[in-house]
């Protein structure tokens, strides 16, 4: 069942990562600023991709910690057909479930312990902690979030033991490494590790590389990620370019580093 599993997630998650039909964020223009927007249908709202643009917090996500709750924060965005201004949705990636109590392996999302959350043209998490009463983004600036990793409310299971996560894992393109005027999906793509608290522990991966796929270890309860070297240095990925292979350790995620250079 373990072997299925792990087959059924690799092909899964490559096909979330490859298929940019599926993926659908147009991203926005560099270099604008943002407000919160309570009215996405106020007069004050901006039309189309401007250097301006509006952000609105969609609902808020319980953690697996009672003190913190998130708020994913989506841009405003205009459709000329329709004449009006949308948001995208939270929608979340499902996985493994075993009711087999002889397995010992239940989780309700694509990694144990973690709610996998992607929406269109989502650009920020808001972070909010109860005992301090205080809130912030996690991202200083808008950035294109692919897919958000938050410690799940419900407890799962690995190995017949409780899994509890302290931790953000958040892939997004943060930059206009192609220099094409925009932050879209044809950038580099980054992979950030926020504790607990909201603070920002810094790369995964390496900047240089783009991650375009990943596969869970459940045995060891280890992430492999793959990426690709930007060895052209022209902000983007390329057919030929090596891809190499990073392990994150999720039960420390201290410990991470190189698996493979290609």
């Amino acid at each position: 069942m373990k072997n299925i599993f792990f087959i059924l997630f690799v092909v899964t998650f490559f096909a979330c990562n490859e298929n940019s039909e599926k993926f659908k964020d147009k991203g926005f223009q560099i270099d604008g600023s943002e407000s919160e927007l309570n009215q996405p249908n106020s007069n004050n709202a901006i039309k189309k991709d401007s250097l301006n643009f509006k952000t609105k917090s969609v609902g808020v996500l319980l953690t697996g910690n009672q003190n913190i709750r998130i708020s994913p924060l989506y841009k405003v965005n205009y459709s000329e057909k329709e004449k009006k201004f949308f948001t995208g949705s939270n929608d979340f990636h499902y996985g493994y479930n075993d009711d087999d109590p002889k397995d010992g392996n239940n989780w309700n999302s694509i990694i144990p312990g973690f709610e996998a959350l992607f929406g269109y043209n989502l650009v920020n998490i808001f972070h909010f902690n109860h005992s301090e009463n205080s809130g912030k983004k996690l991202f200083n600036k808008s950035v294109l979030i692919k897919t958000c990793y938050y410690p799940s409310f419900k407890v799962d299971t690995l190995n017949f033991k409780p899994i509890v996560r302290n931790f953000y894992m958040i892939s997004a393109y943060d930059e206009d490494t192609n220099k094409d005027k925009y932050i879209n999906i044809k950038d580099l793509r980054r992979f950030y590790l926020f504790d607990i608290n909201g603070t920002n522990l810094g790369e995964i991966v390496p900047k240089n590389y783009s991650v375009i796929g990943a596969m869970y270890d459940s045995g060891n309860d280890y992430l492999y990620i793959d990426a690709k070297l930007d060895s052209n240095k022209d902000g983007k990925i390329s057919e030929n370019e090596p891809v190499s292979i990073f392990y994150l350790d999720l039960k420390n995620p201290t410990n991470r580093g190189l698996f493979y250079k290609n």
